[in-house]
């Protein structure tokens, strides 16, 4: 058992390695392309020189400037909401058991660009819409809109002390439209700044990322982050099923209030950041089960992982497949993610589990 466990552990650690390479080249290939190209080694001496190393040489002083104020903020912000909507949606898989369930089916996502409009188009006329009260009440506000979405939808789906899971998706998806709808009555309100900023909320952007939302919202992500990791062998025991967890001393509905908080406090924050991100919290996690195994202590930090190199690449092909122009993001995720979310649908058809 002890053998077996240590071999299971021990393939975990070098896939999460490889994982780990992958998303150190994505990194380096994500810094070097742009409207101003960057070589490799320039990039790499501009961050050891930001780690107090190798001083003496000289770059490139343009480069240095648009890798500090541009690439590397908006590289750090891609990983942090890869990640933290990675994990997100392989908790909530593991804590309903349904591999369709995602972090934007349970309303968190709607909820939570619902919350940032009404802040972006009413905000002004308390709060000055420049200033760092603004910016600090931006993440608040999207994780209170994203909560009580989520939390809205496991109340409505909560039948006979059980979440039934296709009344949770379809709940979600009314709450989304609920949302939606919210949103589009905030347009008649707003002027041409404000409508241009709803195309942010709307399809996603990266392009916002500055070094002092990262100091508010950063803390958020990776704490969100971390704390669903430590749930992995808890979702592990109710992967058996919610009577045989508690036999085994699980707490499990104090798990699915902390793991529902956590996650909905990374996806709120990741909104406030980027807008509306679709479908890493549902690729990631499917993809490290059927590629490796289900155990939740590879199937989380995989996600992590897993979720930041999804987004980190598909921002690239966001930034250079319309040059100069740039795709939104959202909608290079949803090319990606629709047909698999589709594919899902059908496999999971097939084997009569809808």
């Amino acid at each position: 058992m002890n053998l077996a466990l240590s071999i299971r552990e021990y393939r975990t650690a070098i896939i999460l390695t490889a994982l780990g390479i992958g998303l150190v080249i994505a990194i380096l290939l994500s810094l070097t392309i742009g409207a101003v190209s960057v070589p490799v080694a320039d990039v790499a001496i501009i961050i050891l020189q930001k780690a107090g190393l190798f001083q003496n040489i000289a770059v490139d002083s343009m480069h240095e400037v648009v890798l500090s104020t541009i690439r590397i903020p908006r590289i750090v912000m891609t990983i942090l909401i890869g990640a933290a909507l990675g994990v997100s949606g392989a908790s909530l898989q593991g804590l309903f058991r349904n591999p369709l369930v995602e972090p934007s089916l349970t309303g968190v996502s709607g909820g939570s660009a619902a919350a940032v409009v009404i802040m972006i188009v009413f905000g002004g006329f308390v709060i000055q819409a420049d200033g760092w009260m603004y910016t600090i009440l931006l993440p608040v506000l999207a994780f209170a809109g994203g909560i009580t979405a989520t939390f809205t939808v496991l109340r409505l789906s909560n039948q006979t002390g059980r979440t039934n899971i296709a009344v949770l998706v379809l709940t979600g998806v009314a709450i989304n439209a609920l949302a939606g709808a919210i949103i589009g009555l905030a347009i008649f309100y707003a002027d041409e700044n404000q409508l241009r900023t709803f195309t942010f909320w709307t399809l996603g952007d990266l392009g916002g990322a500055t070094w002092d939302k990262l100091m508010i919202a950063s803390p958020l992500l990776i704490l969100s982050s971390a704390g669903l990791i430590f749930f992995s062998p808890t979702l592990n025991a109710l992967a058996l099923g919610e009577a045989e967890a508690y036999h085994v001393g699980v707490d499990v509905e104090y798990t699915k209030r902390v793991v529902i908080f956590l996650s909905a406090l990374a996806v709120g924050v990741s909104v406030s950041l980027s807008g509306m991100i679709g479908f890493i919290g549902l690729i990631v996690p499917h993809v490290i089960r059927v590629s490796f195994y289900a155990d939740n202590r590879l199937v989380l930090p995989g996600s992590v992982i897993g979720g930041a190199l999804l987004l980190v690449l598909s921002d690239i092909v966001a930034r250079t497949v319309v040059s100069p122009s740039e795709l939104p993001i959202g909608v290079v995720t949803a090319l990606i993610g629709a047909p698999f979310f589709i594919g899902l649908l059908m496999n999971a058809k097939r084997k009569n589990e809808l």
